[in-house]
């Protein structure tokens, strides 16, 4: 028995959920979109990581 298009089509995407991973510290999120806005130290830590790790 096989899975018709419409069938995979229907069936429910996982959604992630960071605003629990130690990286989110999250300082507020936008109104509408609901988007997380990190603090100013985490996004530092972040800028530096990227820039330390560039190849």
């Amino acid at each position: 028995m096989s899975i018709s298009n419409d069938q995979e089509r229907q069936k429910p995407r996982p959604i992630e959920q960071h605003t629990t991973a130690a990286w989110a510290n999250i300082e507020r999120t936008k109104e509408i979109s609901n988007v997380a806005i990190p603090s100013e130290v985490e996004v530092g830590n972040a800028k530096e990581w990227v820039d330390s790790n560039q190849k």
